[in-house]
């Protein structure tokens, strides 16, 4: 382990897998964002699921001040963060056989919508099954993901296949196996996971993407401004009223 305090050492690791994302997913970013923008300019809906942790990050970018308006979250109950009792419930849901069917047949999605599906691993029968049966539906997915585990660990779906064969675009997060960046003698266990941190902000950097191109093509990008600034709150009701039909969070 490197010199410096425990939290030195996880801001630096935190750091280069920033790093590294930047460096290595531009290419899958930006064609994220530009699906993004195709989607809202086409008059489609924006949507964002994960599972247990994995849902920090679909929850960061919905209903967010500099967010686009337009990102809905998807969710399947019992298995949004850490919401039940108890909590290992969650990710027992994660690893049923047709949950995702179930979900998607009474969701709004419908073809021509784009769907952000977030599991770190990539491995679960959740994340998979949503991808399957959503791109069925004619349902774009973007994938966020860390594609060391699917050489790491094996498929928990009946498919043998993982979240990443699944989708339109992939993100890959680089988190290893295992999600904890730091090691010490004197604690038995790896520690001070990283996924959230990265998997948010890789998600923040394609609606930066998506909203500046849909600025490019001349289309004021629907974002939300925080309601705690002047006239934030007005800036909001406008923009929920001209795109009231595509945003399901005040329904």
């Amino acid at each position: 382990m490197t010199d410096g305090t425990p939290a030195d050492q996880f801001f630096d690791a935190a750091i280069g897998l920033l790093r590294r994302v930047k460096e290595e997913e531009p290419q899958a970013i930006a064609a994220a964002g530009k699906l993004l923008a195709d989607t809202v300019e086409a008059g489609g809906r924006l949507f964002a699921f994960g599972a247990g942790h994995s849902s920090l990050a679909a929850q960061d970018v919905v209903y967010r001040a500099g967010g686009l308006a337009l990102m809905n979250l998807l969710t399947v109950p019992g298995a949004v963060g850490v919401d039940v009792t108890p909590a290992t419930l969650g990710s027992a849901l994660e690893r049923v056989d047709g949950l995702a069917a179930a979900v998607l047949d009474t969701s709004p999605l419908r073809a021509g919508d784009t769907l952000v599906i977030i599991s770190l691993s990539g491995r679960n029968a959740l994340p998979v099954e949503m991808a399957i049966n959503a791109r069925a539906l004619g349902v774009n997915v973007i994938g966020v993901t860390s594609v060391a585990y699917t050489t790491g660990t094996t498929s928990r779906h009946t498919s043998g296949t993982f979240l990443k064969d699944h989708c339109d675009i992939v993100l890959d997060s680089k988190i290893a196996v295992g999600d904890a960046e730091l090691t010490l003698d004197t604690v038995p266990a790896p520690f001070a996971p990283a996924s959230t941190v990265v998997t948010a902000a890789l998600l923040q950097a394609v609606m930066a993407t998506a909203a500046a191109a849909l600025a490019d093509r001349g289309i004021e990008p629907p974002l939300l401004r925080s309601g705690n600034v002047d006239g934030g709150l007005e800036w909001n009701n406008r923009v929920m009223e001209q795109y009231g039909d595509r945003i399901f969070y005040r329904r």
